[in-house]
């Protein structure tokens, strides 16, 4: 066994988590940047499990991320309620549900869609299965750009706006925060622990 193996990891976490503070001297638009680019490097990590180790070509992998961020897109934004009267009547302060509730309520929904997919195509391999799941993700992606007519439920192409930020011990990470020995600003913090999308 490689005993240097644990010790790069610490190094490479350490650079990770100083990479935001790092760039955002230079600029905010290297921290969206780096922040688009590490969600790529999850969505790589969670592909190498179903295509390295599973042996399965899914081309569709991303429309299950997509479920996922639509879910806490709804959940912890007033969309829902400036859409539908009736949610707007069960929850009149706005349906702002917390970030650590609507991760396991993502997941489920995405695991589900993924029971729904698999179900039908367990017996697939190769392009076959190539075919079914890209055209799956194709789907996800024109129905959720097109789910904001005749009911405006994903706001179509302009995606969904107002979404509260993540709060870490009851401190909205939108806001500055001042550690003593460093400061962050609402940019680095949002990136480092949460993200907004438009698709």
């Amino acid at each position: 066994m490689n005993k240097s193996k644990p010790s790069s990891y610490i190094l490479w976490a350490i650079a990770l988590l100083l990479l935001p503070l790092l760039l955002q001297s230079v600029g905010n638009a290297w921290v969206r940047i780096a922040d688009m680019a590490l969600l790529y490097v999850l969505l790589a990590l969670g592909l190498n499990i179903v295509v390295g180790y599973a042996g399965l070509l899914d081309l569709g992998f991303v429309a299950f991320f997509a479920v996922g961020a639509y879910v806490f897109g709804l959940l912890a934004s007033p969309h829902l309620t400036d859409t539908f009267p009736w949610i707007a009547a069960m929850f009149p302060n706005g349906l702002h549900t917390p970030l650590w509730a609507v991760i396991p309520i993502g997941a489920g929904l995405a695991g589900l869609f993924g029971v729904l997919l698999g179900a039908p195509t367990l017996k697939l391999r190769g392009d076959y299965l190539a075919i079914v799941t890209l055209g799956f993700g194709e789907i996800i992606r024109v129905f959720m750009n097109n789910l904001d007519n005749p009911v405006n439920i994903t706001n179509g192409p302009k995606g969904l706006g107002a979404i509260d930020p993540m709060t870490v011990m009851g401190h909205p990470l939108s806001r500055k925060l001042d550690l003593g020995f460093v400061e962050l600003s609402s940019v680095t913090s949002t990136t480092t622990c949460s993200w907004r999308w438009s698709w």
